[in-house]
């Protein structure tokens, strides 16, 4: 009878131990999910900043990374000779509207010795290669060819999902905005919401110019004809009389321009030579 005794304390003791350990970890597991439930932003003291979890930024990254395919940034610069520019710029336009393309800025100018047309045009990037190809048809060779890739995945990653975060967080306030009862509360609460719009408008801009430079590649086309072609050894020898005579009446008509300009002076010659030789006259007499 006391060997029972004993055993059935022994199981009550077991059975209240057994007990109290489970309402323990159940009071941790609610615990924890309250904590993750209530989740909001804070402002931190020392910044004044308002702060998120980090969690959103990395699950909002590695969402992104899954979605977003890969980010290049394509540009080109060619410059060569020609010897028409009107047959080579007809050819970059025929190869502009066949693929696209759209002509950003046009140059023309001329120097000592050549002259030249310069072109920026935005293709889309998917284009890119094969509009190099139909420009570069009939030169013979490049005074400059320079082809240049620059990936941008990761950055615009990064940026993408920095505007989720940062769209996330602003909902939060959102929510925080319509439970203030407070003018002060609602009052600092609009002011993070306004500093958080604005990023979100920065980052926006962000991704907007950066896709742009990715869906639409930028290139430089610069083709001159040299001047020594139109004047060098393909002028004829009866050009080249024309061209002395014209050379000297202009020096003629230059000559006669200066003394024009000193006609003072002439006068005040002329004079003097008079009296000097009506001088001479009287004294032979």
């Amino acid at each position: 009878m006391f060997m029972k005794s004993i055993a059935l304390f022994f199981l009550l003791l077991f059975s209240f131990s057994s007990c109290k350990k489970s309402d323990s970890s159940s009071e941790n597991v609610v615990s924890d999910e309250t904590v993750q439930a209530i989740a909001v932003p804070v402002k931190n003291a020392s910044t004044g900043n308002a702060l998120y979890n980090r969690t959103d930024l990395n699950s909002s990254t590695k969402e992104t990374q899954q979605n977003i395919e890969q980010k290049i940034i394509k540009q080109g610069d060619l410059r060569f000779e020609t010897n028409d520019l009107q047959s080579t710029y007809t050819q970059i336009q025929n190869a502009v509207k066949s693929h696209n393309a759209i002509i950003q800025n046009d140059t023309e100018g001329k120097n000592y010795e050549s002259v030249f047309r310069k072109l920026i045009i935005r293709v889309p990037s998917k284009n890119f290669d094969s509009f190099l190809k139909d420009i570069s048809k009939g030169v013979a060779y490049f005074d400059n060819k320079e082809i240049s890739s620059q990936d941008v995945t990761a950055e615009y990653i990064d940026i993408d999902a920095r505007l989720k975060a940062k769209k996330v967080l602003e909902n939060r306030y959102l929510e925080l905005l319509k439970k203030a009862n407070k003018v002060t509360e609602m009052l600092e609460i609009e002011k993070q919401l306004s500093a958080i719009r604005e990023e979100i408008e920065a980052k926006e801009g962000q991704l907007n110019y950066m896709q742009n430079q990715v869906s639409f590649s930028t290139v430089t086309i610069e083709f001159y004809k040299s001047i020594a072609e139109e004047s060098g050894v393909t002028t004829s020898y009866g050009m080249k009389i024309w061209t002395a005579i014209k050379s000297g009446f202009n020096s003629l008509s230059s000559f006669f321009i200066n003394l024009l300009s000193i006609w003072p002076f002439i006068i005040i010659l002329f004079a003097a030579g008079y009296f000097i030789r009506k001088k001479f006259k009287s004294k032979k007499i």
